[in-house]
């Protein structure tokens, strides 16, 4: 296919935490807000002048020091954001929204705290961490309510003057919402037989919209969305099988990239920094304030193995199993950064699920924050890509054979 007219612009987006739209919108008077949890309603870090930086560690090499203050033990993506920090990456942030969900990032957040990796002359810099509940039911959500309203956005506008009030919220929803609309759009182009879009573009543009200012990206989203309309695929298709790729933190589009030159089509992202569900439009009504409604919907709409309640466990399989048929995949790789403890649990149990009870072929992997260049993990998807193949040979055996009879 003939290369996107944007995504060279977007790959260099992903090359720095602190990138060049970053620092446009600093120059404009803009906050730079740091989070790393789809559990922190990214939209109410985009009040007024504030823009949400979702962090990520891109080009990492290596992480001794971090592992030094956090222990091997330690998911790799916690250990890759500290040493970042230690480094001075992160100095450019005016607040940092952390919440308490996983013991990793606990730590990491902890330590950025106490080495104090913002500087010395930000005197109105804050770090909130917010506790949020393993369930979704209303005394939950009037939890979560009280905590971003103390944590995050009390301060915001104490140390800032940010305009916290109900028609600001929903002015920030309009505008998330806006990005949220094009992003899907272009990721139904996956549902085609032949997609006009990889799994890998998808990834670069989804991952741009939680790292940069979003005003600043909405323009070339639409072009690159009406560019989408009349592109016209390979003839020929160049994978074997198509996949949803299921489970936990993924901002590397290296990962991607392994899977698809494998041969396997990723047709839908259910991971943190995917469009599911970080990319769903967030409805609101006249009828409650809006800050209510945005964590109920957060708390509801998340599938985080940490929320443990049997509902929640159901509802993750059952979304898994919706977007196999809606993207019409082959099968499911259920992925986990090492040493994630929710995630562990989640992907051991879903790798016997999802085939035995809803007949999904499935492929578990445990992978290192940085895996695009893991041998190992190529053979492992290539073997699965046979096997989906194999199967779908089989099937057509079997309907043949049918219709002799």
């Amino acid at each position: 296919m003939k290369d996107l007219k944007h995504l060279y612009y977007f790959e260099n987006l992903l090359n720095d935490a602190n990138n060049e739209l970053v620092k446009q919108a600093q120059a404009e008077g803009g906050l730079a807000i740091g989070y790393t949890c789809f559990h922190m309603p990214e939209v109410l870090l985009n009040l007024g002048k504030c823009f949400s930086v979702r962090l990520r560690a891109p080009n990492m090499g290596s992480m001794e020091i971090a592992t030094y203050y956090m222990s091997s033990g330690s998911c790799e993506y916690s250990r890759a954001l500290l040493e970042r920090a230690m480094e001075g990456n992160y100095k450019f942030l005016d607040a940092m929204a952390g919440i308490d969900v996983c013991e990793a990032m606990n730590r990491c957040m902890e330590n950025m705290e106490l080495l104090n990796i913002q500087g010395e002359d930000k005197k109105k810099f804050f770090w909130s961490n917010l506790d949020i509940p393993c369930s979704d039911d209303e005394d939950c959500v009037k939890h979560v309510v009280e905590q971003v309203s103390r944590k995050v956005l009390r301060p915001l506008h104490e140390n800032y003057g940010v305009d916290i009030s109900d028609s600001e919220i929903r002015k920030a929803v309009a505008e998330h919402n806006e990005v949220c609309r094009l992003i899907t759009e272009i990721g139904n182009f996956r549902k085609l037989d032949n997609p006009t879009i990889t799994g890998y573009e998808f990834h670069i543009l989804t991952l741009a919209t939680y790292v940069c200012p979003k005003y600043l990206i909405v323009d070339k989203l639409r072009e690159t969305l009406e560019e989408l309309k009349t592109r016209e695929p390979d003839k020929k298709k160049n994978f074997r099988a198509k996949v949803v790729v299921v489970g936990s933190e993924i901002d590397d589009p290296e990962l991607i990239s392994l899977i698809e030159d494998s041969g396997a089509l990723v047709v839908a992202d259910r991971f943190c920094y995917g469009s599911f569900p970080g990319r769903q439009e967030i409805e609101l009504n006249d009828d409650e304030d809006a800050l209510t409604q945005v964590c109920r919907r957060y708390l509801r709409d998340t599938e985080c193995p940490r929320q443990c309640a049997p509902h929640k466990v159901q509802y993750r399989y059952d979304r898994a199993e919706q977007l196999v048929k809606d993207f019409h995949a082959d099968g499911i790789i259920y992925e986990q950064m090492k040493f994630c403890t929710y995630w562990s649990f989640e992907r051991t149990l879903a790798s016997h699920v999802l085939p035995e009870e809803y007949g999904i072929p499935a492929l578990s992997i445990d992978r290192p924050y940085r895996s695009g260049m893991s041998g190992q993990l190529r053979t492992r998807i290539q073997a699965f890509v046979e096997s989906l193949e194999i199967k779908k040979i089989k099937a057509k055996r079997a309907a043949k054979s049918q219709e002799v009879k």
